[in-house]
Parts: C-alpha cells; sequence; structure tokens
C-alpha cells in the first residue's frame, strides 16, 4: 500500500500553549496527554521548523488526538477577517451527546462565534445534524456537532462523556477537482458521501449569506476519523492559503502510511512538493489549496 491507514492526530499551531491547553480542557474536555516538550527532530526537519524552536502540547479527546505546537519565532497571526469560505479554514468536528448541555459548557469560556443565532438544526437533505461553529482563543474554527440517528450516531454511541471525540477534519478548498485528486490518488481515500448544503439554516451554520458548498467526505482504509472537503460554490473567495506551519493559520492532518518512500514518489508525481526528513521518519506536504498533511510510518 503506497497511500495513506488512517489519520493519526491533528496538530494546530497557537500562540500560548498554557491558555489553548486551558480552553480545550475547559471548554470541550480535552485531556492532557504529557508536558509541553520539543517537537521531535525528525517531524521538524519535514515541517521547515528546523531552524526554529518549535514545542508541543499533545491532547486527546477520546479516542482522538490534538498536537497543539508554539513557534519560537512565530510566524503570521491568524487573519483577524477570516470567513468559513477561505481556504485556510480547517475545523474540527466534535460530536456532542447533548447539544444543550454542550453549548452550555462553552458559553462558560466565551468563544468567538462563527454561526449566527446558536446552533441550528439543518434539513433532512443536509444531514438533519445539529451544530454550531465557533473559535478558539487563536481563531482555529471548531464545530460542535449532535448527530440525530443512522450510522454516525452509531459509531458514537458508547463513547463516554459529552465531548464524544473528532469524528472529522472539514477542510475549505477551492479547487474541488484538484482536492479530490489530491485525496483519492496519492493518498488512496474514498469518497464515501456527496452533498450539496444550502438553505438558510446553513447561512446561519456558516456565518455567510447565501452558501451553496459541495460537502463531500473521504476516508482512508481505518475510516475514522476522516476528512470532509468544504467547496463554496457561493459565495465564492479569492484568497490563498500562504499559510506554512510556523503561522497560527496552520492546522495539519497527521496521516500513518505503510509506505513512505511510494508515497513520496507518488506524491511527486502529481506535482507536488513533499519534504522528507534526513531519516525518513516524517515527511509533509502542501495540498493543492496549502492545506498540511503531515505522514509517519505506521
Amino acid at each position: 500500500m503506497t497511500g495513506v491507514r488512517a489519520i493519526v492526530g491533528f496538530g494546530r499551531t497557537v500562540a500560548d500553549l498554557a491558555a489553548t491547553e486551558a480552553f480545550y480542557r475547559d471548554a470541550l474536555g480535552f485531556a492532557r496527554v504529557a508536558p509541553p516538550e520539543p517537537v521531535p527532530v525528525a517531524q521538524a526537519e519535514a515541517m521547515g521548523l528546523s531552524d526554529r524552536r518549535p514545542t508541543q502540547l499533545r491532547m486527546r479527546l477520546g479516542a482522538q488526538s490534538v498536537t497543539f505546537l508554539t513557534v519560537d519565532p512565530p510566524g503570521a497571526p491568524y487573519p483577524a477577517d477570516a470567513a468559513a469560505t477561505d481556504p485556510f479554514f480547517q475545523h474540527f468536528a466534535i460530536p456532542v451527546r447533548n447539544m444543550d448541555a454542550a453549548m452550555a459548557q462553552l458559553a462558560q469560556v466565551g468563544p468567538t462565534p462563527i454561526s449566527r443565532d446558536g446552533a441550528q438544526r439543518l434539513p433532512a437533505s443536509s444531514g438533519g445534524v445539529a451544530a454550531y461553529k465557533f473559535r478558539d482563543p487563536d481563531g482555529h474554527p471548531l464545530e460542535l456537532i449532535e448527530f440525530p440517528d443512522g450510522p454516525p450516531a452509531a459509531r458514537w454511541r458508547d463513547a463516554p462523556g459529552l465531548f464524544l471525540g473528532i469524528d472529522h477534519s472539514a477542510i475549505t478548498i477551492t479547487d474541488l477537482d484538484a482536492a479530490l485528486a489530491f485525496l483519492t490518488g496519492p493518498l488512496g481515500l474514498t469518497v464515501a458521501q456527496r452533498g450539496l448544503n444550502q438553505g438558510p439554516e446553513q447561512a446561519r451554520l456558516d456565518g455567510v449569506d447565501d452558501p451553496k458548498v459541495d460537502v463531500i467526505a473521504l476516508e482512508p482504509p481505518e475510516p475514522a476519523p476522516h476528512v470532509e472537503l468544504l467547496h463554496y460554490r457561493a459565495p465564492a473567495t479569492q484568497r490563498q492559503n500562504l499559510y506554512g506551519p510556523a503561522d497560527r493559520a496552520a492546522t495539519h492532518t497527521v496521516f500513518s502510511t505503510a509506505d513512505p518512500k511510494g508515497l513520496v514518489r507518488r506524491l511527486g508525481e502529481a506535482g507536488l512538493s513533499p519534504r522528507a526528513s534526513a531519516d525518513g521518519a516524517a515527511i509533509y506536504c502542501a495540498g493543492p489549496d496549502g492545506h498540511g498533511f503531515l505522514f509517519l510510518p505506521a
């Protein structure tokens, strides 16, 4: 297998690890895995951070993990005027057992909202979920999601607590064909579901006027968590994702791969520019819209 096996985590660049830990712990129930520590040399090398001092804090929610990074000297801050349609947008969708209880806990830390008028119940044509989008202290987007029934609800039924884990990470993309070619080609993900979301509920959820957004779910061979593409037909954005791992707008998806050398070859053949550490223990590649992907040997 020269593609990927599973999503084994996510990375997110922030300004202050202590403030980040407090927010994710108190608002969302994340737990610290280990004290702050230097980013492993191979990963720093692959991500182009060898000339800086990157420090990481690993946290877990259920079976999923996020590694928060600080970088010295720091990169660019998160853009103040960011919108859900911007291609540097990448959120974590956190399933909750009860939306009202989750919103009450979240309200205690006063996050910056993305959604208008609180949590939204989407129509059945858009999945029928209840969802709410907001930002962490750095501006990174997050989503709470309550599944009404069906396979998604069943997948999380036995997870403990109010905040159950990370179901998927959604990324906004501008070129749908290029994103699909990247994720289904070199990475080997499979399209699991496609839909077109629109209407007043979607507008309030995304905090934008009159959205029309393609939502495409893609799964690795081990399907949980998965990736979703958000392709806004309207409103369109002219912005680009010019942010790298040192910048606070950066979030990267961490995949495991059984064949790192084969993956590097396939990424190169697809016209991308993967960067591997000298020992081959880490590979980093930016996708067609600039979203970051880190690959670690399985």
